[in-house]
């Protein structure tokens, strides 16, 4: 080591050292005592479709198998409520936070108000702003799934299954959510990289069927020669279809209708053939999100990215998968 590096290095250890003295926080998320019994906030984003009450319905059983204290909220759409609904678990108390943010700047101050409060928070199935907070530093963990390589896998099904279908409207999810984002970025990427492909049309429904109905409907006024269309979750793809058949088009004949989420209801329109192919996004938490809570009461080391296994299910499959789909 050279003498100005070692300088460097010095002068670098000494400011760590006076920040610790002082009394300011270096960048680490809160310890979890490790005790018989928690009380656990669970900040759900809504309540209006079934992926997320399958969620939801996931978490409150494992809490209630290991005996613990579920305080629950419902932002019901909102980010600016789910970011009072955190506040409210902090000051009721909460060993840990499973937080499910609706998007990705907005919940920003709650993870670190509760970061602040010494409270860990575990991020489930969306994210928040890696350039504004950072896994193993202001939460925990991401726990969910690899919503770029869901997109990415949508499109390379397309790819090989489009038989000349080519011209693609786009439903996206909530503007701002990290599924959102990526679920675009991956399919958006992959189908220009398979080539042959073009997106006529990209438009938010928000992740609801009825708006992802209006869209489509809209869209397909516009474009009458779409042949595909893309739906980053099974309720915009079920709008779609009721948007497909009221304009006297036949959903997987006239237009391929691709999904992400892998919901009962979807899985069965695969199997009669109004969706071609659907990338499922496990919304069974509850064990995961408590197993890796307690692993880290132990002391154990939690990498920040826990990625769930997700299946796919087209033609080939969804008959016999459909007693798994959620």
């Amino acid at each position: 080591m050279t003498m100005i590096s070692r300088r460097i290095f010095m002068l670098a250890a000494s400011a760590v050292g006076a920040l610790a003295v002082a009394g300011i926080a270096i960048a680490e998320v809160p310890k979890l005592e490790q005790k018989d019994k928690y009380k656990v906030g669970f900040a759900q984003t809504e309540s209006n479709n079934p992926w997320r009450i399958a969620q939801t319905n996931s978490m409150k059983a494992e809490a209630e198998k290991l005996g613990f204290q579920l305080v629950y909220t419902d932002a019901a759409g909102s980010a600016a409520k789910q970011v009072a609904d955190v506040n409210s678990m902090i000051a009721q108390g909460v060993d840990v936070i499973f937080l499910a943010p609706r998007e990705e700047k907005p919940l920003i101050p709650a993870v670190m108000a509760a970061k602040k409060a010494g409270i860990p928070v575990i991020l489930l199935d969306r994210s928040v702003d890696p350039s504004l907070a950072k896994a193993g530093e202001d939460y925990l963990t991401f726990i969910g799934s690899n919503f770029v390589e869901e997109g990415k896998r949508v499109a390379e099904w397309l790819a090989k299954n489009a038989n000349g279908k080519s011209k693609i409207i786009e439903l996206e999810g909530t503007t701002g959510s990290s599924p959102a984002n990526d679920r675009k970025k991956g399919f958006d990427e992959a189908i220009k990289a398979a080539g042959g492909f073009e997106i006529v049309a990209s438009q938010t429904g928000d992740f609801a069927r009825d708006k992802g109905r209006q869209v489509a409907e809209a869209l397909l006024q516009a474009h009458p020669d779409a042949d595909v269309i893309y739906a980053h979750n099974d309720e915009m793809a079920i709008g779609a279809i009721a948007a497909l058949e009221a304009a006297g088009k036949v959903p997987g004949k006239d237009v391929l209708v691709l999904s992400i989420d892998g919901g009962k209801e979807a899985v069965q329109a695969v199997v009669d053939g109004k969706i071609a192919a659907v990338v499922e996004c496990n919304p069974r938490f509850g064990p995961k999100a408590f197993e890796t809570m307690l692993r880290y009461a132990k002391g154990e080391k939690i990498d920040p990215l826990i990625i769930n296994d997700d299946k796919f299910y087209d033609a080939s499959n969804a008959a016999g998968e459909l007693a798994n789909a959620y």
